[in-house]
C-alpha cells in the first residue's frame, strides 16, 4: 500500500497536479463532450447500417434533415473513419496489376555509352508533326554510335504501319553482307511488336531489343534526336510553311543531308555523323571493346552512381575505423 502511494505521488509530481485533484479526476463521469461524441457515433452507425450505399456527406445531410441534429460533413467523416465504415456501392473501381508481357528483352537499359562501332545498335521511333492543316507521322532509324540518320519514312495516313516496315526494309538492305550482329532497339509499339515487322529480319543478323513498357528513358538516343530534329525543322528549315506532302518530303530530304554531312553533333565531339564514321574506319577515332562486356541493369545510371558512392563511403569509414 505504501509503495502504491509513493507511485501515485510520483505521477502527480510529474504531471504537476495535486493528489486530491488526481482522485477527483478518476471519480468523475464522462464529460458532456464525450457523451455528445458517443451520441453522434451511434447516429452515424445507425444511418450507415440502414443506408450502406451512401458516403459520409449523404449521412451528414440525412442526420441534419431527419434527426434534426446540427453536424458538419468533416465530423461525420471522422466518425466513419473511427467506425471503419465506407459506402458499399457496386461501382467501386477495381485496379488490377499491369501484366508485363515484353515480346523482346531489353538488351541495352542504360549502357548506351558502351556502343563501340557503327551499325552495332540501331534505334527507331515514330514522331508526329502538325504542319498547317495536315498531320504527318515520321519514322526515323538512327545509328547509335555515329548518330547518323540511316533512313526515314512518312506515313500515308494516321496510324499507317507501312512507314515502319519500309524503313526496316531499308535497314535490312543496308546491312546485307554484314558479318557482325546488329541490335535493333525500339519501344513496344504495336507495329514494332507485330509478326509482319519481325518476319523481315529472320534471314538477317539483326537482334531485336525493346524498351520496357512506359519507360521512354529506355530509348534516350531516339527521344533526344527526335526533339532536336523537330525543333530545327520548324525553326531553320521552315517546315511549317509547307502546303503539301511533297513539299514536306523535299524539306526532310534536305534536312537529312544537312544532318548527316554538315550539322556538328555534341555527342560525337562536334563532328558530323558522316565524318565521325570515316574517322572510325580510318582508325582516327578510338576503337573500344565495351559493348560485349556491358553489365545490364534496370536501374537508371544516376541511381547506380549514388549506390556506388554510398558503398565507397562505407568502405572508407571501415578503413578509417581499422
Amino acid at each position: 500500500m505504501l509503495c502504491r502511494d509513493y507511485h501515485i505521488n510520483d505521477i502527480c509530481g510529474m504531471m504537476h497536479v495535486s493528489r486530491s485533484g488526481h482522485y477527483k479526476w478518476k471519480k468523475r463521469g464522462p464529460s458532456k463532450h464525450a457523451l455528445s461524441r458517443e451520441k453522434v457515433i451511434e447516429m452515424v452507425k445507425g444511418v450507415h447500417e440502414g443506408h450502406t450505399v451512401h458516403g459520409y456527406r449523404w449521412i451528414a445531410a440525412y442526420i441534419r434533415i431527419n434527426l434534426h441534429y446540427s453536424i458538419c460533413d468533416n465530423y461525420v467523416y471522422k466518425c466513419c473513419r473511427y467506425l471503419g465504415v465506407k459506402s458499399s456501392t457496386r461501382h467501386t473501381s477495381r485496379s488490377h496489376p499491369r501484366r508485363v508481357k515484353d515480346k523482346f528483352p531489353n538488351l541495352i537499359f542504360s549502357t548506351w555509352d558502351t556502343v563501340d562501332r557503327p551499325r552495332q545498335v540501331i534505334v527507331s521511333d515514330m514522331t508526329a508533326m502538325h504542319i498547317g492543316s495536315f498531320y504527318i507521322e515520321l519514322t526515323f532509324y538512327f545509328d547509335v554510335f555515329t548518330k547518323e540518320l540511316l533512313t526515314w519514312r512518312i506515313g500515308e495516313r494516321r496510324g499507317d504501319r507501312m512507314q515502319y516496315i519500309r524503313g526496316l526494309e531499308d535497314i535490312v538492305n543496308m546491312l546485307k553482307g554484314s558479318t557482325e550482329p546488329t541490335v535493333l532497339h525500339t519501344d513496344q509499339g504495336s507495329v514494332y511488336a507485330s509478326v509482319a515487322y519481325n518476319e523481315l529480319i529472320k534471314e538477317s543478323l539483326i537482334v531485336r531489343s525493346m524498351s520496357r513498357a512506359g519507360k521512354p528513358t529506355d530509348n534516350p538516343v531516339n527521344e533526344s534526336l527526335n526533339g532536336w530534329i523537330k525543333e530545327e525543322l520548324y525553326a531553320d528549315f521552315h517546315i511549317g510553311e509547307c502546303r503539301s506532302r511533297d513539299d514536306v518530303a523535299n524539306v526532310i530530304n534536305q534536312y537529312v543531308l544537312y544532318y548527316n554531312n554538315i550539322r556538328p553533333c555534341y555527342a560525337i565531339g562536334y563532328n558530323t555523323p558522316s565524318e565521325f564514321k570515316k574517322m572510325y574506319y580510318n582508325n582516327i577515332a578510338e576503337h573500344r571493346n565495351t559493348f560485349e562486356t556491358r553489365k545490364l541493369s534496370p536501374l537508371p545510371k544516376f541511381i547506380q552512381k549514388r549506390k556506388q558512392k554510398i558503398e565507397n563511403q562505407k568502405q572508407t569509414t571501415q578503413c578509417t575505423l581499422l
